[in-house]
């Protein structure tokens, strides 16, 4: 068919107009996409982590560069274990809020919305990350006959000829642990403190080993450090597919000498503790090491797993159950983190949800209490199943952690309400615990379902639900908690986790965590006043050697 002129004409201007219009929708449409990451990102409140350097020698000021060098290299190792190659996603042509929730999540997924893509050229997240081949089935994995596959310390990929191969850490990542090793040597030479010193070369010898027991043991023995350092692969949130796989991290520490002391008596209340424990003998029949110690620090530095998504601001290690049953284990309390979380989100969201009367119980010292002996409970229980046929991580397997946490978060609030009980807390009105621990479950549950931490605190809320431990006003829209009500739950769930650990119950774990580790309607409609409100979700952090003034 011909063309007239005016016709031409006329389909010409109707052609540039279309290309114009589709123009416009997709910048619209990027704008609509950059908009929204950009108010995922801004729910996340900056926080500078600082310390008082004035309490370090020399010596131990020349360490800190060494060991935010070897920090740095687990960050590198990290990203290859949560996500592959950084670069082919970090070098493209992000804008800046997209880049920052890049770096954030460590990848295209939102860790505290079901690792969920939150960018169009990308599927959601593997549940086994990046340490099993993305294309892996569970039948191929679990038929597959390899002594080292469970390994805490091996990637599996594919050989040549399509197979599965285990492959140490200390051999896939060469590169990094000789770098890191080598600067924990330099670090070690600088230590004035001889348990400081033992521990950075033993575990410099672990990363090129993959052998953590000496340098645990070292860690355990160091008591007089004021410099605390954790490197290596440690927990197994990342491994959602089987939990088997430990991701690398790092924290950097300074102690504080004055708040330490005053946890020095609970180390050795543990024993004490595990006895009294709210279920049947058999399930508390392990005894704690009694070397175990509680510290108060100040964070400067996070780096890989734990700096993905929500903010550790607590610590309980090391996670070996033969170094727990003979040692014991450590409690690091993260004050300055800490602090943050409770001033920037706590202390809000009991201004928006708690009972207005109740608001006077939401306290610093009941938010550091509950959390200090979430990580005293982690060392209560069982490590080992009661037929002592397997481990507790390896029988409850990808429900482990979750079930973990929510161990400890119902424990550590047994903790104290029992020694408050044996009259080791002087002049304490537990419902300042009681209610700053409800309103600490609506912060945790707005990591999501991908959270362990998250999980655990779905199933307690609605575990305390369905036993009455609290009410919802339907009025105000806020909750008040029955003091009586809530100690009755907090004791029939600690024996509920408590027996299944135990067990080894994987099925009942599964259920229990199918039944209530979900956000249903109700609790997401308080969870986007939250949101509304512009109470931050999460804190993130300003940190290195600019920060410290280095």
């Amino acid at each position: 068919m011909k063309i007239t002129g005016i016709v031409f004409i006329a389909a010409l201007l109707a052609f540039a107009c279309n290309t114009s219009t589709k123009k416009e929708s997709k910048q619209e449409k990027d704008m609509t996409v950059n908009n929204e990451i950009k108010q995922k990102a801004d729910e996340f409140v900056s926080f500078k982590l600082t310390s008082d350097l004035g309490v370090l020698t020399e010596n131990e000021k020349q360490m800190i560069p060494l060991l935010l060098d070897a920090a740095k290299l687990m960050e590198e190792i990290y990203w290859v274990e949560a996500f592959g190659n950084k670069d082919e996603l970090c070098n493209k042509d992000w804008d800046e809020y997209t880049r920052k929730f890049i770096q954030l999540n460590y990848g295209p997924w939102e860790r505290l919305n079901a690792n969920k893509s939150f960018l169009a050229e990308y599927e959601d997240k593997p549940a086994g990350a990046n340490f099993y081949p993305a294309d892996m089935t569970k039948e191929e994995f679990e038929s597959w006959n390899d002594d080292t596959k469970t390994s805490l310390y091996t990637l599996i990929r594919r050989s040549e000829d399509g197979n599965l191969q285990s492959i140490p850490y200390h051999i896939v990542f060469q590169e990094q642990v000789e770098k890191a090793a080598a600067l924990l040597n330099k670090a070690a030479a600088l230590a004035e403190d001889p348990g400081l010193k033992n521990y950075l070369e033993k575990r410099a010898q672990a990363l090129l080993t993959d052998d953590y027991f000496d340098s645990d043991v070292a860690w355990m023995e160091m008591k007089n450090n004021t410099i605390e350092f954790i490197i290596g692969p440690i927990e197994n949130y990342e491994d959602q597919l089987y939990g088997y796989k430990a991701a690398h991290e790092s924290f950097i520490l300074i102690k504080d000498k004055v708040w330490s002391e005053k946890l020095e008596k609970y180390a050795a209340l543990l024993p004490g503790l595990q006895t009294a424990l709210p279920c049947e003998p058999k399930y508390k029949s392990e005894t704690p090491g009694m070397d175990s110690d509680m510290n108060v620090y100040d964070a400067i530095y996070y780096a890989g797993d734990c700096n993905a998504g929500s903010k550790t601001i607590a610590i309980n290690l090391p996670n070996d159950e033969v170094v727990r049953n003979t040692k014991g284990s450590r409690k690091l309390q993260l004050k300055n983190s800490m602090q943050a979380k409770f001033d920037k989100i706590v202390i809000p969201i009991a201004d928006l949800l708690i009972a207005e009367d109740q608001r006077k119980h939401v306290k610093f010292d009941a938010f550091f209490e509950n959390t200090m002996f979430h990580e005293v409970a982690h060392g209560l229980g069982m490590g080992n199943t009661v037929d002592q046929s397997t481990t507790v991580r390896e029988a409850l397997k990808d429900v482990y952690t979750s079930i973990e946490e929510g161990k400890a978060d119902i424990l550590g609030l047994w903790c104290v309400y029992q020694l408050n009980e044996m009259g080791e807390l002087s002049d304490k009105d537990l419902m300042d615990n009681f209610v700053t621990f409800m309103t600490g479950i609506f912060r945790s549950v707005r990591f999501g379902a991908a959270s362990a931490h998250g999980k655990a605190n779905m199933m307690r809320f609605y575990y305390f639900q369905e036993t009455g431990a609290f009410t919802r006003d339907e009025t105000t829209g806020t909750y008040r908690v029955d003091y009586e009500k809530m100690k009755e739950a907090m004791l029939g769930l600690s024996a509920d986790i408590l027996k299944i650990q135990g067990d080894g119950d994987y099925e009942t774990a599964q259920a229990l965590l199918n039944e209530k580790g979900y956000i249903r309607e109700a609790l997401q409609k308080d969870l986007d006043r939250i949101g509304e409100a512009g109470i931050p979700r999460d804190i993130i952090f300003e940190q290195g050697s600019e920060v410290l003034g280095l």
